[in-house]
């Protein structure tokens, strides 16, 4: 088979790879309803935008932490147990945070906590799958199967929130957590089943000096010092849209329900944007690609700043879902394929740092700004900074993917 079809089912034609795709969509669904149950949680235990900001800070900054550590144990490691490992590490976390809800004992703190523990589970096991993606499907198929990741991921993104924000609203915050804990379930039982991941051969090297080889593989090479940049500032201005996405809903006095919509609109835009960037990357190249990006982040956030409007909010979202997806997966299609399949857990690992790292403190910053000077402000303060950091971007290389070099 061969045309633009051939792109998305090639890698599910692959039953490992198609089962732990099925089951990921499935637990990402899970997780999105608990993106709106937490945040929408946050605004009734506090009325500080910071508080309701930070949420996303906590989602994010385990990975900004840990992912690095998390990546060089995915070298070093067999990646199935790792996986395992932390699957089941947030189903524990996830059931206790369904507990305290029900119960009523969550604060701000409390929940906050509850959010970040589970965001080391994520940081934990991202690097793992992704770096296993090589191992499961053949290198030509590496950026149709990263695209079918992204691909299902918006599935949940698109579905998830919505559904989320109908629980929240019916049934309570609890009950949403409660869905997410089992969510797990299906990853955990593919892995338990899956016995062809292996463990590097022969001795395991010292930790640290995995993480330190990591380290300089990846910094010696200046164009992928660029990526890591250019994604860490994607990810500080483009942090607006999630962190105070909360406020939004309330502003436009729709509630959970809007909340779970503009979620939603973000996802069914990031699933548009999956499928699109692989015919614009191919006909105009990487950079282009980027450019039109930033551009599809940074005029959403200028439009929140200034309207009033639900119609024209969940536009925005729509149109801000497609950018982050586009540049986000472009990043991790450039690091994939620019990087021996030696060191690609550790730079991954670093990528996924920079990328979550930005959320974690854009999330914080433009909270705190909106505290102060409002959040139109803020938004349009956030906008201003992903254009300027994206015209500043491009005058830099990024690294080149083997497919951009074959005839």
């Amino acid at each position: 088979m061969t045309g633009p079809a051939s792109r998305w089912p090639g890698p599910l034609q692959i039953p490992l790879f198609r089962a732990i795709w099925a089951t990921t969509v499935l637990s990402q669904l899970g997780s999105f309803i608990q993106i709106v149950a937490t945040s929408w949680t946050m605004t009734a235990l506090s009325a500080s935008a910071a508080m309701v900001a930070l949420v996303q800070t906590a989602a994010n900054l385990p990975v900004m932490l840990f992912a690095v550590a998390a990546g060089a144990l995915a070298d070093m490691f067999d990646r199935r147990l790792v996986m395992l490992v932390a699957q089941l590490l947030m189903l524990v976390l996830s059931i206790g945070l369904a507990l305290c809800a029900f119960l009523d004992l969550l604060t701000p703190a409390l929940l906050l906590g509850f959010t970040f523990l589970i965001g080391c589970g994520t940081a934990l096991h991202a690097p793992a799958w992704q770096a296993s993606v090589g191992e499961i499907v053949p290198r030509r198929q590496i950026p149709s199967a990263v695209a079918t990741n992204v691909f299902g991921n918006n599935i949940a993104r698109s579905i998830g929130p919505a559904i989320g924000g109908a629980i929240v609203s019916v049934a309570g915050a609890s009950f949403a957590f409660a869905l997410n804990a089992l969510s797990y379930g299906g990853v955990i039982a593919v892995l338990l089943r899956w016995k062809g991941s292996r463990g590097p051969s022969g001795p395991r090297p010292d930790f640290v000096r995995t993480l330190g080889a990591g380290f300089g593989y990846a910094f010696a090479q200046a164009p992928v010092r660029n990526l890591v940049l250019r994604t860490l500032a994607f990810g500080f201005g483009a942090a607006a849209i999630w962190a105070l996405m909360p406020l939004v809903a309330i502003r436009l006095e729709g509630g959970a329900q809007l909340l779970g919509l503009l979620f939603a609109c973000f996802g069914v835009g990031a699933m548009v944007g999956a499928m699109a960037s692989i015919a614009i990357r191919e006909r105009f190249g990487t950079d282009a690609l980027i450019g039109l990006a930033v551009i599809s982040v940074a005029a959403p956030l200028f439009l929140l700043g200034l309207t009033r409007s639900i119609p024209v909010a969940i536009f925005a979202h729509f149109i801000a879902g497609a950018g982050w997806v586009a540049a986000l997966s472009t990043f991790n299609i450039s690091v994939q394929l620019a990087v021996a399949s030696s060191h690609v857990g550790r730079v991954l690992a670093i990528y996924q740092t920079t990328a979550f790292g930005g959320v974690a403190l854009g999330s914080a910053a433009w909270g705190v700004l909106a505290n102060h000077v409002g959040m139109p402000l803020a938004f349009v303060a956030a906008g201003g900074f992903l254009t300027l950091s994206g015209l500043v971007g491009a005058l830099f290389a990024l690294p080149v993917p083997a497919a951009d070099q074959e005839g």
